[in-house]
């Protein structure tokens, strides 16, 4: 019999997709203890049950879905899990995170975590109810959007309450950048989606009828009540009142807005598609993920009276970076995105390359299928993408590569303007205008990153010159990094964040109120790092190294590039910050202090860290 600590189950299910076979398997409170949950227990997952060097679509590579300990609870944005694989985008861990009642019906399932390895024979759906397992073969949600496949699980189920993560028909086709969908949201990054069809299932359904016990019940509904207060505060207004749509004027204002793939740091029809333009034109209505009291998302009407939902990197990669400015435009092929079930950022990245790969002659009309594949033409941003989801002639394959594998194929250089690092697309900040945020993005364990490395932080606040490319960095963007690492392994929405005056100190009190583990600051914050590390140390066993610590080429060289030097001194500050080496490697007494020298050596537990 398994003896979990309040919040926990104290088990993970390992099923197979092709068999239907499930076991359980224990979780160690110590392990539990050390990576929580959300990222932290799926990247430990990751490196116990994924075979090195294995291809992400094949049916050995495991995917990772894993809850928390603050999942079931009434704390305000606790309503997430994580979804953990290596990313065939990449070739790197991907850990992405969903909001939705799907992660409190996980969780009442029985488990902390469900790890799917296998291939099934024929499009399945994997069935998971108060900790019982069942594959059954789905064919009718062949095509199906995500959204569709769960309503018609839901129906066929007669169950309300059953909830689902499906891909969509991008996922089926193995697009490297499809994502995954529950809900009305998505674990968007990195190609779940491809891993999760790879193995024959088009969703995981789950239901849930179990409690798990608090330690402090009364304790953890008044720290309920009191971050419901605070989250009502000024930390959150700009979400509750536009979304973050917002950031795309302001970001325009400091010439950090990438445009035209990134040539450009300021776009001149920022006012046209602004999210002030968005909710002029049609703003419908504000929502919310399940248990949140923010209430960030936003939902926009076009001319035509189409609805669509719209984040600020969506609005900057389908906009600004295609050069588009009609905002119909835009939500249509968000709308698309959602539908198809590919990642915003991926998908315009790659159509802004190939943009400038007309432009510049090296891709002609018949590479492009006829498609007036041009910066501005919003109409051709939404025929590629159509294309890309079902990999239609020559131009929907080299959408479907992603910008690093279509620079590959197109030639001619073009690597050195591809916006990618690791093979994944750049997010909507402009790093010749955020030198912090340059730096997080060259070091990112999941490649290019703006939520695994929220160095922009540092850049927008004033504690550092965003122009400058000074050492200091290195110690700011690790802290983003271990921050990051803690708030999606808690896991808790990093909207929050400005909530809290000492996030580890006061993440420890609410910590302490569900398990009863007599946890502080220090430990919250060393459970960061040690995530971080063993982000590198997965992806070094994947063959990584420091040369993948980079940005492309555009933003290196010229007048106006950071420049190698530069990049590799704050590199460098960063190892140091780190305790790495200089080749970023983590060293022993790293290691050590943070008690992975186990599993770097071969083990499957970490030791107790070192005080």
């Amino acid at each position: 019999m398994i003896v979990a600590p309040p919040g926990y189950h104290g088990r993970c299910l390992r099923v197979d997709a092709g068999t239907g076979a499930a076991e359980s398997v224990p979780l160690e409170e110590a392990d539990l203890r050390a990576f929580l949950g959300g990222v932290g227990l799926g990247a430990l997952l990751l490196w116990r049950e994924a075979p090195p060097g294995v291809d992400p679509l094949a049916p050995e590579a495991p995917i990772v879905f894993a809850a928390s300990p603050l999942v079931g609870t009434p704390l305000t944005t606790s309503a997430k899990f994580a979804v953990v694989a290596k990313s065939p985008l990449t070739g790197r861990i991907s850990d992405a995170l969903s909001s939705s009642a799907f992660a409190i019906e996980l969780k009442r399932a029985g488990v902390d975590a469900l790890v799917v390895t296998g291939r099934a024979a024929r499009l399945s759906t994997l069935f998971l109810r108060d900790g019982v397992v069942e594959v059954r073969e789905a064919p009718g949600l062949a095509g199906l959007s995500a959204a569709a496949a769960e309503a018609r699980l839901r129906e066929e189920a007669g169950d309300p309450g059953l909830r689902a993560v499906a891909c969509g028909p991008a996922g089926e086709n193995l697009l490297p950048f499809a994502n995954l969908s529950n809900g009305g949201r998505h674990a968007g990054r990195g190609g779940l989606g491809a891993v999760l069809a790879a193995k024959g299932l088009k969703a995981v359904a789950v239901r849930g009828t179990g409690v798990v016990p608090l330690a402090d019940p009364e304790g953890v509904v008044a720290a309920a009540r009191d971050l419901s207060r605070r989250s009502f505060g000024p930390a959150t207004l700009k979400y509750r009142e536009l979304g973050t749509v917002a950031n795309l004027l302001v970001l325009n204002r400091l010439r950090a807005l990438p445009a035209r793939n990134f040539s450009e740091s300021e776009f001149a029809g920022a006012e046209r598609v602004s999210g002030e333009a968005l909710a002029a034109g049609g703003k419908v209505r504000r929502a919310s993920c399940a248990a949140c009291t923010i209430g960030c998302e936003h939902v926009f009407r076009d001319a035509a009276g189409a609805e669509g939902r719209l984040e600020y990197e969506s609005l900057f990669a389908l906009g600004p970076l295609c050069g588009v400015s009609d905002r119909d435009a835009v939500l249509r092929a968000a709308r698309l995105c959602d539908d198809r079930g590919m990642d915003t950022i991926s998908a315009g990245g790659t159509v802004a390359f190939l943009m400038e790969c007309r432009e510049r002659g090296l891709l002609g009309e018949a590479d492009l299928d006829g498609v007036d594949l041009r910066f501005g033409n919003g109409e051709a941003v939404v025929e590629a993408l159509r294309r890309a989801a079902g990999r239609e002639g020559r131009l929907g394959e080299l959408v479907a590569m992603g910008s690093r594998r279509a620079a590959g194929a197109v030639g001619g250089g073009s690597i050195d303007f591809a916006p990618q690092v690791k093979g994944m697309e750049m997010p909507g900040y402009h790093p010749g205008a955020m030198r912090t945020m340059a730096l997080g993005l060259a070091v990112a364990a999941r490649g290019a990153d703006h939520n695994r490395s929220g160095a922009y932080e540092a850049d927008l606040s004033e504690e550092t010159d965003r122009l400058e490319a000074d050492p200091g960095k290195g110690a700011l963007a690790k802290r983003s990094e271990d921050r990051a690492a803690l708030m999606d392994s808690l896991i808790l929405c990093k909207f929050l964040r400005g909530v809290f005056a000492d996030l580890p100190a006061e993440a420890a009190a609410l910590l302490g109120l569900v398990t009863g583990w007599p946890v502080d600051g220090a430990e919250l914050e060393a459970v960061g790092e040690r995530v971080v590390n063993l982000r590198r140390l997965y992806n070094l066993r994947e063959g990584a190294t420091r040369d993948e610590d980079t940005l492309p080429a555009r933003f290196l060289e010229g007048g106006g590039g950071l420049g190698r030097e530069r990049l590799a001194a704050m590199i460098a500050a960063y190892d140091s910050a780190r305790g790495w080496s200089a080749e970023g490697v983590p060293t022993p007494g790293t290691l050590r202090r943070l008690g992975l020298d186990a599993l770097a050596a071969g083990g499957n537990h970490p030791r107790e860290a070192s005080p």
